[in-house]
């Protein structure tokens, strides 16, 4: 017996003036509420193998039971993902903060009212790759009382305010963010970065920056209060790429640290 079904499922938004596609794999067997996966991207769920990866997680006794929801983008990616605080030197994530609204105002009701789900920030996880990485990262730094752990793939962290006269230290937005903010207790934090996820290497210490931002942002979770291997976790692909591919065989780590029973 399959361990999930598949359904395609559509909200329209408010805050972002569209109908919003959905993506959404659902148990076949629980007997208790289901912790609950946004996942950013969702229109990449087949080329992710996700139902697959789902349904191996959930064959696992240990495995928290979870509904995965993949949140479909459109044309506006480039404006719906970012940092809700602050869009980019090129005026990039604009509608973030709308994006922000729409997740924690109208999809989590709205699947709250459609399933049997845990509503506690302790059963909420929120995933995503590249933009949409580090949207989610913002989402849940930003929103401990809504999730407690994040996933963030290949995140575009070095997400900047502006291009001339660059530093690390001031125009790195995301982890401004965090360097600003306040230690929030129960957050747990993954990360993937792929050894191909480009080339450049802007400060030729011979790392690329995809691995030097997410190991930077790192350091500032560890400086406002979280435990390495504890609070965070960094999954390193070797030869890993840019893509759904790498993506999709990180994938089950991602899953067994978010819901294997501890």
């Amino acid at each position: 017996m399959n361990q999930t079904t598949y359904k395609n499922d559509s909200i329209y938004s408010q805050y972002l003036q569209r109908t919003v596609s959905l993506s959404i794999i659902i148990p076949t067997q629980h007997q208790q509420k289901l912790s609950l996966l946004l996942v950013n991207d969702g229109q990449d769920f087949p080329a992710l193998h996700m139902q697959d990866s789902v349904e191996s997680m959930l064959e696992n006794k240990h495995t928290i039971p979870f509904l995965t929801v993949g949140i479909h983008c459109n044309h506006e990616r480039i404006l719906e993902y970012g940092t809700a605080a602050q869009a980019d030197y090129k005026n990039r994530g604009t509608k973030a903060g709308l994006y922000t609204l729409f997740i924690l105002n109208e999809l989590i009701p709205y699947l709250e009212h459609q399933y049997p789900l845990r509503r506690e920030p302790e059963a909420r996880v929120f995933a995503g790759f590249s933009l949409g990485g580090l949207s989610a990262f913002d989402i849940v730094w930003h929103h401990a009382n809504a999730f407690a752990k994040v996933g963030v793939f290949s995140g575009a962290l070095w997400w900047r305010q502006r291009e001339e006269g660059y530093t690390d230290e001031h125009d790195r937005i995301i982890h401004k963010l965090v360097r600003a903010g306040l230690y929030k207790a129960g957050l747990k934090f993954w990360f993937e970065a792929g050894t191909n996820d480009e080339k450049d290497d802007r400060n030729n210490n011979g790392v690329i920056d995809a691995i030097d931002d997410t190991l930077d942002l790192m350091k500032e979770l560890h400086q406002k209060g979280y435990h390495a291997h504890e609070d965070t976790h960094y999954y390193q692909v070797e030869g890993g790429e840019h893509n759904t591919h790498t993506w999709g065989k990180a994938m089950p780590v991602f899953l067994k640290w978010a819901f294997e029973k501890k």
